[in-house]
């Protein structure tokens, strides 16, 4: 079974401008293989474009956190929250149908409170300047513990409702 089993690319895609909307996030549907389903781009800050432009930035930073947490929503069957290398905050909430394993939704490019972009790791990472990284850092927004559970809500209840959509569909 696909995601795409469940609901059409651009209601996946709805999902994700809906976040980007209510909540700033740069929101994402990933597959089981941690492979994105939409092309939807919605840039949280001014930092993450400048890492995932490299080859380093996508592979050292975005993807091994995501497989990472990925990993674990899918062993924990709950949503996980932590910060990328980068300092940024990342959501996953896990997508099941009947205890199958389809993917996540979620979303990153925030910061939590006291939460800080890690120029220094970026750069280490990356090769990018730790100036041109602090020159974007300005302005990125902070996600109160409240923010946080509400977007696992928001999140939740749009994937509940697929879901439930999908299991009262007669096949």
């Amino acid at each position: 079974m696909k995601l795409t089993d469940i609901a059409s690319l651009e209601e996946w895609a709805a999902i994700e401008q809906e976040a980007y909307e209510k909540f700033g996030l740069q929101s994402s549907v990933f597959n089981a293989d941690g492979v994105r389903i939409t092309d939807t781009k919605n840039w949280s800050n001014k930092v993450c474009p400048q890492i995932k432009a490299t080859d380093k930035g996508q592979t050292f930073i975005c993807a091994t956190a995501h497989m990472n947490m990925s990993n674990e929503a899918r062993e924990t069957k709950a949503a996980v929250i932590e910060e990328c290398d980068a300092g940024l905050a990342k959501i996953v909430l896990p997508i099941q149908v009947n205890g199958e394993y389809l993917g996540v939704a979620g979303g990153c490019g925030l910061l939590l409170t006291d939460g800080e972009v890690d120029s220094f790791a970026i750069n280490k990472m990356t090769d990018i300047e730790e100036e041109k990284i602090e020159s974007v850092s300005d302005g990125i927004p902070v996600m109160s513990e409240d923010t946080v559970q509400s977007v696992c809500e928001f999140l939740q209840a749009k994937v509940d409702a697929l879901v439930k959509r999908f299991q009262d569909t007669p096949n």
